[in-house]
């Protein structure tokens, strides 16, 4: 599962739209998403413009970012998700139990592939 939180005032469909792009992040880390993978993604904002009050009978009003504004916050969404599952590889430790031993990735064998020309 995947939160992204911002201050941003996004409206609900950019806020889907900005989960969307924190998965297009999980892809590029290699995700295969398979049948019952359970990928997902949530987003919400803590704005204040974007919180509904109650106005009687009147609509409400709000203020939100402009589809050329949001575009920004596509990128870092989906960055920061790659980024986030790149460090949560790279911090494992190796565990062992009855079923067997899940090693940790060898970081300096990785870093030596890594700046191979």
């Amino acid at each position: 599962m995947i939160v992204v939180a911002t201050d941003a005032p996004l409206t609900a469909k950019d806020l889907k739209r900005l989960a969307a792009r924190a998965v297009f992040g999980l892809a590029r880390t290699g995700s295969s998403y398979s049948n019952g993978s359970g990928d997902f993604a949530i987003a919400f904002s803590t704005a204040a413009s974007m919180r509904v009050k109650q106005t009687g009978s009147r609509p409400a009003a709000y203020e939100a970012l402009g589809g050329d504004a949001v575009s920004p916050l596509f990128d870092m969404a989906l960055e920061a998700t790659e980024e986030a599952v790149y460090n949560s590889l790279l911090q494992a430790t190796t565990v062992q139990s009855k079923f067997g031993t899940a090693e940790a990735i060898p970081i300096d064998r990785l870093r030596e592939i890594l700046t191979r020309k």
